[in-house]
């Protein structure tokens, strides 16, 4: 996470922030995975249980649409969401267990933009998802 947080970035944005809006925001910063909204719903009504399921789908959204939240499918059916200003990172998702591990690897990030060179583009992003069984499993 970056030093600006997620409250921060929504107030520069000129969103009103709720007490229930600042509860959603403050449960983001301290998610160090990757919650879905019913996980979200269940961390933010454990702080305040007035909060509704919708509320929670609202400020997702709000969030989302004002690029302060970034929606990631590791192909499970669930959207789930981190902060868009996080540092860059892939991910490499546990098939077995839903489990999602972030890593940088600065040879990948060198070679993928070699590749676009070679194809003659400048790489501008990009998204990558390893999808992975323990090696155990593969004996």
């Amino acid at each position: 996470m970056t030093a600006d947080t997620i409250t921060k970035r929504c107030e520069a944005q000129g969103l009103r922030m709720t007490g229930q809006r600042r509860i959603i925001a403050s449960v983001l910063e301290g998610a160090d995975d990757h919650p879905d909204v019913d996980e979200l719903y269940a961390r933010a009504a454990a702080i305040d249980p007035r909060i509704s399921i919708a509320t929670v789908y609202r400020t997702v959204k709000l969030f989302e649409e004002s690029g302060i939240l970034e929606r990631v499918d590791f192909g499970d059916g669930r959207a789930r969401y981190e902060d868009a200003e996080r540092e860059h990172h892939d991910h490499l998702i546990d098939v077995t267990t839903g489990d999602v591990v972030e890593f940088f690897d600065p040879e990948i990030e060198a070679l993928q933009e070699k590749i676009a060179r070679r194809l003659g583009y400048r790489l501008q992003g990009h998204r990558m998802e390893l999808y992975a069984v323990p090696l155990k499993d593969t004996d």
